[in-house]
């Protein structure tokens, strides 16, 4: 749960208002599908309907990439694809692109979690029949509209599905063990890499195709019913993708391709060697020397699939942890000054001022971080849960924040469940919690609700 005060208005343009709001957050592959896997069909527009009715205006979703290395969206092996696995099959059959037959013979799927082998293995079927309805289609207006996409969004989508393409050819293993011809082709070699995977490459944009028509009708669906839609963009991006291997300098690699240098966050209270992410970290001076390009098409890019952007390790822009390549835990890393400012206000001359953009501030967070946000005027995050262990830590409790430019979450995607949690705190946490709720702690979702609703949280000013 979200609580938010928006700079616009839902209500009609003849009466603006400005209007306090709050949401949910929800990845759709946990709605409920019968196809083994949540996906933007009913389930997605049902979740939409829930939300109109409870009076909520915010919905958050994270990441909508392609998975990658242990089906983690922060892995994955595109920072502008979107997920092939949330296509809907019940809206392909409306397309004329599926038969019911063709989705009778299902797995049988566990109701509580995704198996993603078997959910993988039944979409790519279930895909690859679409396409090869798609290739003899007698809707003119559909492969017109496919053309148009692919012409639209060829600045990633060329490299990604060529990326894709020679992926298969190379049976699925890194881009950083692929044959040379494939692992740092010339522009004559990968033109004839485009004419020998020609299909496979059509099939990759069809995928990106299909998605884009789905969300797009998901998220005007949700803005007709006054929900603005929050995404998500990691700040980092895998060293398998297609990111990297087609943009090589914009990052710290050596000469074979492998990082020199990787992400990660020093040791901590959660964890005594810190966290070794394994992402390549950027080169900025070379960024910068471009005018910060990538980054400006990345967060476009994004910002055409949402109305708000979280912003994912924002403290990474003042300031990263870099680890040596080879290091088995965070520990020998060490901070390296980020591009701060400079980089959103290249974004800025070409997006426009004031940016839907929320920062997501939580870790290791120092004056420098903080006044680079503020600087920016970007929201940040209060985390209910991090608060009433230590009532002389008054960051993360509602009735002490010192700005309204905050949003402020009941928990994250990474928290235990309100529940889960409160039984888990010890006895003096759970008597504070029910003290300033003046309540008994048998409705402790609720009442965690509620000291998100009555903070301050969130006017933009």
């Amino acid at each position: 749960m979200t609580a938010y005060t928006a700079p616009f208005s839902v209500e009609p343009i003849d009466k603006p208002k400005r209007v306090r709001l709050s949401g949910i957050l929800a990845h759709p592959t946990s709605f409920p599908s019968p196809y083994g896997i949540g996906d933007l069909g009913p389930g997605a527009y049902d979740f939409v309907d829930f939300l109109e009715k409870s009076g909520q205006h915010l919905w958050q979703v994270l990441p909508l990439g392609p998975t990658g290395y242990g089906y983690s969206p922060y892995q994955g092996p595109s920072a502008f694809a979107g997920q092939p696995l949330l296509i809907s099959p019940d809206l392909m059959i409306k397309q004329n692109l599926l038969t019911k037959e063709d989705v009778a013979d299902m797995p049988e799927w566990d109701e509580n979690k995704i198996d993603y082998g078997p959910a993988i293995t039944f979409k790519n079927m279930l895909l690859k029949k679409a396409w090869t309805s798609f290739l003899h289609t007698p809707d003119k207006t559909m492969i017109e509209d496919f053309e148009a996409f692919c012409e639209e969004q060829k600045s990633w989508l060329d490299d990604y599905t060529l990326f894709m393409a020679c992926k298969d050819a190379q049976k699925g293993i890194s881009w950083l063990e692929w044959e040379p011809e494939f692992r740092d082709p010339s522009e004559k070699q990968k033109k004839a890499l485009r004419a020998e995977f020609a299909e496979q490459i059509r099939y990759y944009a069809f995928l990106q195709f299909l998605f884009q028509e789905q969300w797009d009708a998901l998220r005007t669906y949700a803005n007709e019913k006054g929900i603005q839609i929050i995404g998500d963009i990691p700040i980092f991006v895998s060293p398998d993708s297609a990111d990297v291997w087609s943009n090589k300098k914009l990052f710290q690699l050596d000469e074979k391709g492998y990082p020199s240098k990787v992400a990660g966050v020093p040791p901590d209270y959660f964890s005594a060697t810190g966290q070794l992410w394994g992402n390549p970290l950027y080169d900025w001076d070379y960024h910068e020397e471009t005018g910060y390009k990538w980054w400006i098409n990345r967060v476009r890019r994004q910002l055409s699939l949402t109305d708000f952007l979280r912003i994912d390790h924002f403290r990474g822009f003042e300031a990263y942890w870099a680890v040596p390549a080879g290091e088995e835990t965070a520990v020998n890393g060490q901070w390296v000054k980020g591009p701060c400012e400079k980089l959103f206000r290249a974004i800025e001359k070409e997006l426009g001022e004031d940016l839907p953009i929320w920062a997501e501030d939580l870790g290791v967070i120092t004056p420098e971080v903080e006044h680079l946000r503020d600087s920016l005027g970007f929201p940040g995050m209060k985390v209910l849960q991090f608060g009433f262990g230590d009532m002389n830590d008054t960051t993360y409790i509602p009735f002490y924040y010192t700005t309204p430019n905050c949003i402020c979450y009941t928990g994250t995607h990474d928290n235990d469940t309100t529940v889960g949690w409160y039984r888990t705190q010890p006895d003096i946490v759970q008597d504070r919690i029910r003290r300033l709720a003046n309540a008994d702690g048998n409705n402790v979702g609720h009442d965690v609700i509620c000291f998100a609703m009555g903070s301050v949280a969130a006017a933009r000013q």
